[in-house]
């Protein structure tokens, strides 16, 4: 394997969806991570995209730190044990059932991606307890119908199920149909169930947000959009937001350093929400 090549397994079916001349969200999220799953054409791109916005790293870890909180709280203090985690993109630290199982090593996960570097990656990787369940649903969220006639037999939609959704409604460009995507995974979820969302904004500053945000669009895929926290917020139509609210995803109940100081705000909104 040469240098430039991914250090993912190849993709048995020899899948011809994988492009390496063009950048991928989830490879270039990899290379800001830190992650070595990506492709010269990748960290090209993800290396401009830095330059032009140069906090764009620290989102990327923000968001990450945020959902490790968010299904630390659910698994412990809210007693989920089933989550539907979809875009998961390319394994890292700390995953969803990393952390569940942690906690409960009887928790469920399906994680739903149609990217095939990464169903390919994740069902090398990320193996579950011998207590739980993982599965891999190759899937996209334009079309959340088939999302949850899928979610059988590894999740049960009779009990409550975190929906996870990080980072991944921003590709849904047509606001009414991301609402409409998240209306139709809340309505066939049943009450005490959970939605866990990240979404990049411009309204939290982030020198150089705009422009990135256009030089992505011209030269990687899937093309992304910011929202505002009002847009962001109606997501949540017919859920209980809890607190704090809909912040920063840096600032949703973080661990205060050992001064005392919380750490930065980034631009990137992120919430939780129960259906009652």
């Amino acid at each position: 394997m040469s240098p430039d090549s991914p250090q993912v397994p190849p993709n048995p079916h020899g899948d011809q969806r994988i492009r390496t001349d063009v950048a991928h969200n989830a490879r270039v999220w990899n290379h800001w991570l830190g992650g070595k799953d990506n492709y010269p054409v990748d960290r090209a791109v993800g290396d401009r995209v830095t330059a032009l916005y140069p906090s764009i790293g620290e989102v990327a870890r923000a968001d990450r730190a945020f959902l490790g909180r968010a299904v630390t709280f659910l698994t412990a203090e809210a007693g989920i044990r089933q989550f539907l985690d979809i875009g998961t993109g390319l394994p890292t630290a700390n995953n969803t059932h990393e952390v569940a199982q942690g906690i409960a090593p009887d928790s469920r996960i399906v994680y739903v991606d149609n990217d095939p570097i990464v169903l390919t990656h994740a069902r090398a990787l990320l193996t579950s307890s011998p207590e739980g369940r993982t599965e891999y649903l190759d899937a996209d969220a334009h079309d959340p119908r088939s999302i949850v006639g899928s979610l059988r037999p590894t999740l049960d939609p009779d009990l409550p199920i975190a929906v996870v959704m990080l980072g991944i409604l921003n590709f849904v460009l047509d606001t009414e149909v991301a609402r409409r995507v998240v209306r139709t995974l809340m309505d066939a979820v049943p009450p005490g169930s959970y939605l866990v969302l990240t979404h990049p904004t411009l309204e939290l500053g982030g020198e150089g947000n705009t422009e990135a945000m256009a030089f992505w669009n011209e030269n990687a895929t899937p093309p992304i959009r910011a929202r505002t926290g009002a847009e962001i917020t109606s997501f949540f139509d017919g859920l209980e937001i809890l607190a704090p609210g809909v912040v920063s995803c840096s600032r949703w109940r973080p661990k205060p350093a050992a001064d005392g100081t919380l750490p930065p705000v980034v631009a990137q909104y992120g919430a939780v929400g129960r259906k009652p």
